[in-house]
């Protein structure tokens, strides 16, 4: 039988192609995932996805779903790493790999290395991560090879304070847009307990402003932030919030307007985005009911670490410095594939944090931010785009 033909990308997308694969590798997604974030989704976060078991299938084959979830706020995105560490454990690693998400993220996560976890340079990129540009948004349209995921709200939905945290931000525009125009539906989930992560605090906009000047979409302003100076490890520091993300109900565009893409106005635009905010909050109020009323699980979070207390201290926050800096040297300066990091044996935390030095900067009070920030904005101009 003869194949369909795709009509060809317009010139610009055409040329953009290459996000596709500049950085994104798989390898890299599993071998992090295997050595690092499994201990840490096991023990601390304790990820549940609810109504995942019948995975969305595309209504267009020739175009990917786009998730859509809502930011949490006011914490370093763990929430997006292990809904998409726990994704990629929990479909197939055949053919249906295509059903994985790659998220659609803030430019300023990957703008210096300080914003990815504990300085591994490229940590979204090379898990998959495109900079949220109108056009690589319009580009990633056209990838055949995953759905995507993005963050609707945007970075508004990052900087809002706890007393917002389930608050549905302005939603872009550019997702009922480019939704109507490929005919594909947009699946929306709801990430429950994040906000825990990093918890009370809260956001002026003239504190987010300047600190974007330094690569950092915003400054939670917490007690912790005086942790954060005397021990920098504290920077990326997640509470062990239980994270749950609920499936909702799947929403097709085309189904709440009689107008054609070329008919549709900037206010209709606003108006059908307005539309499904308000069913995500909907929802989202109902699975904050479910599943939000004991965010930490105390007993659960005991068991597991007891159940996994061979693999002290790594699955505790101050000792993730060493772990993220030991996967780097190995996969990256040394080069190495298919291994395992020692995370059993004693004395092995030592052993990573001699082979490791600048780990050392992470604990001490101040001064250690000096060689921190050194690495983090290398090759970085402050400000800069």
């Amino acid at each position: 039988m003869p194949q369909s033909v795709l009509p060809l990308p317009p010139p610009a997308i055409a040329a953009n192609q290459h996000i596709y694969d500049d950085y994104f590798r798989e390898d890299f997604t599993r071998t992090v995932d295997d050595n690092v974030l499994q201990l840490l989704d096991r023990v601390w976060f304790r990820s549940e996805l609810v109504g995942f078991a019948d995975f969305p299938q595309r209504n267009n084959p020739d175009r990917p779903l786009i998730f859509a979830s809502n930011h949490s706020g006011m914490a370093f995105p763990w929430d997006a790493i292990v809904a998409l560490s726990h994704l990629f454990r929990h479909l197939p690693k055949n053919d249906s790999m295509r059903d994985l998400p790659r998220p659609l993220s803030a430019p300023l996560l990957s703008q210096t290395a300080l914003m990815n976890p504990y300085l591994v340079k490229n940590f979204w990129r090379k898990c998959g991560s495109v900079d949220a540009t109108t056009l690589n948004f319009e580009t990633m349209m056209y990838y055949q090879d995953h759905n995507l995921m993005l963050y609707p709200e945007g970075v508004p939905g990052i900087g809002k304070g706890f007393n917002r945290k389930y608050q549905f931000q302005r939603l872009a525009t550019s997702m009922v847009r480019l939704s109507l125009l490929h005919g594909t539906d947009i699946v929306p989930f709801y990430t429950i307990n994040a906000e825990y992560l990093n918890p009370y605090a809260y956001s002026w906009e003239w504190v987010n402003n300047l600190s974007k000047k330094i690569g950092i979409p915003f400054l939670p302003l917490t007690l912790l932030l005086l942790l954060v100076l005397v021990q920098p490890w504290a920077f990326y520091l997640a509470f062990p919030a239980k994270l749950i993300f609920v499936m909702g109900t799947r929403i097709r565009p085309s189904d709440l307007t009689t107008k054609t893409t070329e008919e549709l106005t900037r206010d209709d635009y606003l108006a059908l985005s307005e539309q499904i905010r308000q069913q995500m909050q909907a929802e989202m109020d109902a699975a904050v009911l479910a599943h939000g009323q004991k965010p930490y699980r105390w007993p659960e979070l005991w068991q597991r670490m007891k159940e996994n207390r061979r693999f002290f201290p790594f699955f505790l926050p101050w000792a993730w410095p060493a772990l993220f800096t030991e996967f780097e040297r190995r996969y990256v300066t040394n080069g190495e594939r298919d291994f395992k990091m020692d995370l059993e044996s004693p004395g092995s935390f030592w052993k990573m944090v001699w082979k490791n030095p600048i780990t050392l900067a992470y604990f001490v009070p101040l001064l250690g931010w000096i060689p921190l920030a050194i690495k983090g904005y290398k090759g970085n101009k402050l400000g800069g785009k």
